[in-house]
């Protein structure tokens, strides 16, 4: 068995961290009530093939999967529909790069990246290019200033304000 995991300095969360975290997941799991999809917080993984081979195993901060069957104990061997990080010093580069690219890989639909330092939600989305691949696109960028404009793409049933998501979020990096 190949598992390839991530090591990475989690020495552990900041508070506002792991509230970011519970807000969207409260908010969302009321939502989802009776539906096929659940929502995760971060104590689920999921395993992946990469496009080169390896097998990857991967704790996103919050998933919504609706593949809740395809899976081996805690983990999850089908990619959810949304997955988001919440940003802090020690992953924001891992976030960014290895992890955002594996979950285009996975055509995951919607993935949002929630920076705590500067307030704001990157949400971006799986589509095509000219030649079939998958790429992420940013959709939108979500400040205070534009606060109204928070949205899931691809669950447009289920609301979150901006405010909801960064309820109790009062830090300085």
């Amino acid at each position: 068995m190949d598992i390839n995991l991530q090591i990475t300095d989690m020495t552990g969360a900041r508070p506002e961290h792991s509230a970011v975290i519970v807000n969207f997941v409260a908010a969302v799991r009321r939502q989802l009530k009776n539906s096929m999809c659940y929502v995760f917080s971060d104590n689920v993984q999921y395993r992946f093939k990469t496009e080169d081979g390896e097998n990857k195993t991967v704790i996103p901060d919050a998933s919504i999967n609706c593949r809740i069957k395809s899976r081996r104990g805690n983990t999850f061997i089908d990619a959810p529909r949304f997955v988001m990080e919440v940003l802090s010093p020690s992953t924001e580069k891992y976030d960014r790069g290895e992890k955002k690219e594996l979950y285009r890989q996975q055509e995951i639909d919607e993935y949002w990246i929630v920076d705590l330092r500067d307030k704001k939600v990157e949400i971006y989305e799986l589509d095509y290019d000219e030649t079939g691949k998958p790429q992420y696109y940013l959709w939108k960028i979500v400040t205070e200033k534009n606060k109204n404009e928070l949205k899931m793409i691809h669950f447009p049933n289920v609301k979150i304000t901006f405010d909801d998501l960064f309820d109790e979020v009062d830090m300085e990096y």
